[in-house]
């Protein structure tokens, strides 16, 4: 899979991060895609309908507020509180913006039909939250294989993915870059590099120390968000 994908798969989880750490993340448990040109060209043209943009659900995990609400893989969202949506990232925005428990109004298109539901925004489950951070600094996350690491040692987080003209990409983190420290706080594993991540704020640099062919050096990724949209 290229950095492009790999990092795309992740920003499917419909949500986006807070202004501040203390804060919830928005979540209503679905992945989604952008609609691509033939599928627009398919509904405004073939179906009659007006709409040429939307969201797609491409699936709806178990046990989330999205299955509880009705919505269904398949379903275009195109509206979301009465705002057009015409990709993923408006979504995911404005998700991530809402509190947990507050309701918000979806228009799908399922079958060419226009349909309305509301669903209650839940928060963000811990052991997403960290891929999903480093997703919007443009960057994903392995474990170090066992010929990375010796024998019976805690592997490191080494980088898999770069999303070219990312915060990532432009502070110059690399694939294969081993993470060893995290805004001044040494990881050496991979569970201790998300559990630092789920505090950081996208409106803050993150400040990452990596390893890179033995040698260590010191990146300063941007804000990968420099603000929240309004509602």
């Amino acid at each position: 899979m290229t950095p492009r994908r790999l990092i795309a798969a992740l920003l499917l989880v419909t949500v986006a991060a807070p202004a501040v750490a203390a804060e919830r993340y928005g979540w209503l448990g679905v992945r989604i895609r952008d609609l691509s040109e033939t599928e627009a060209e398919d509904l405004a043209v073939k179906l009659g309908v007006r709409e040429g943009y939307g969201v797609v659900v491409a699936e709806i995990l178990k046990e989330t507020p999205a299955e509880a609400s009705g919505l269904r893989a398949g379903d275009l969202v195109v509206s979301i509180d009465g705002r057009p949506l015409v990709e993923t990232r408006t979504l995911q925005r404005l998700v991530g913006a809402t509190p947990a428990g507050q309701e918000l109004r979806l228009v799908v298109l399922r079958e060419g039909q226009r349909r309305e539901l509301r669903i209650r925004v839940g928060a963000m489950p811990p052991d997403v939250v960290a891929e999903r951070v480093a997703a919007e600094f443009g960057f994903v996350v392995r474990d170090a294989s066992a010929e990375e690491a010796p024998s019976g040692a805690v592997r490191p987080a080494v980088v898999a993915g770069v999303l070219e003209r990312s915060a990532a990409d432009h502070a110059g983190l690399r694939v294969g870059d081993r993470v060893v420290g995290v805004n001044g706080e040494a990881v050496g594993s991979v569970d201790a590099f998300r559990r630092r991540l789920q505090g950081v704020v996208l409106r803050e640099s993150l400040r990452l120390r990596v390893e890179r062919r033995g040698e260590p050096l010191d990146l300063v990724l941007p804000p990968a968000q420099p603000s929240l949209p309004s509602q």
